[in-house]
């Protein structure tokens, strides 16, 4: 299942990666692929939403469902 999620504050490819790496460490998550152009992040997996919106918050990053 993908689920996708909005970002804000990315600014360039390493806040890409940042968010893609904090994803991808929450269980469930099989890959994770941030955009920042499109203020969102797509998320591969079974892991529970607003687990995956703590995760990029608390990264560093603004995110809701």
């Amino acid at each position: 299942m993908t689920t996708t999620i909005t970002v804000e504050g990315m600014t360039c490819e390493h806040c890409e990666q940042t968010v893609e790496d904090a994803l991808r460490d929450v269980d469930g998550v099989t890959d994770a692929t941030a955009d920042r152009e499109a203020e969102s992040a797509n998320v591969d997996g079974d892991a529970d939403i607003d687990t995956l919106v703590e995760a990029v918050k608390d990264a560093g990053y603004s995110a809701h469902a």
